[in-house]
């Protein structure tokens, strides 16, 4: 467990064991919402609605970009528009791209305005990120987020989207300040659960939890 793992004050009484951008869920993926059938895969039809997405394979969406050239945020690509399920795995690509900006310049207000306001996890990482960032000096090296695949998807009967992604980050360190000791941190992998919610006809970050 890292400094970029670790909750603020707020969210210790609910966090026991946390990585990269996690926080206490609302539930299951369907967050707060029953789910009475088990996740289905990509490319498995749902019992619900029968509307799934088989992920292509790995896609590069959001990840690396220089960690010490900080540019203006991302914009949310035609890819990510819309209500589908398609664009639902697409924003997952570009909401790795915004926290990556949030890494880079310790600006949150881009990842935060692609987030519920409810959104816990999301609220945890522009913590870290306001304290840690390339730009202030208190973050340097690989410590971008990559996203690997998604690896499923699936819409929920309150029409929210359920399912999970494989993130890896590099090797990168933290400093308390900028002229403290560095710590290493990083070269992990691990399992986002994430929920989106439909807000302005396109998908936002509900919930995420990510897990080694």
């Amino acid at each position: 467990m890292t400094h970029r793992n670790r909750p603020t004050h707020a969210l210790l009484a609910c966090l026991a064991t946390t990585t990269l951008l996690t926080a206490c869920t609302k539930g299951s993926p369907e967050a707060g919402q029953p789910n009475t059938a088990p996740p289905v895969t990509s490319g498995t039809p749902t019992a619900s609605t029968g509307e799934t997405l088989s992920s292509p394979g790995p896609t590069t969406t959001g990840s690396r970009p220089s960690a010490n050239s900080p540019t203006a945020p991302p914009t949310r690509p035609q890819s990510a528009t819309g209500p589908s399920l398609a664009a639902g795995e697409a924003f997952i690509g570009h909401y790795v791209a915004l926290l990556n900006h949030a890494y880079a310049t310790g600006d949150t207000g881009p990842m935060m305005a692609a987030s519920d306001k409810g959104c816990i996890g999301c609220k945890g990482v522009a913590d870290y990120t306001k304290r840690y960032n390339a730009t202030s000096g208190t973050l340097s090296g690989d410590y971008n987020d990559r996203l690997i695949d998604v690896k499923e998807i699936y819409r929920g009967k309150s029409g929210r989207l359920g399912g999970s992604a494989t993130l890896k980050t590099g090797s990168y360190t933290e400093r308390d300040s900028p002229s403290a000791s560095p710590v290493p941190q990083g070269n992990l992998t691990g399992t986002m659960e994430f929920t989106l919610s439909p807000s302005g006809g396109n998908w936002v970050m509900y919930e995420m939890e990510i897990k080694e």
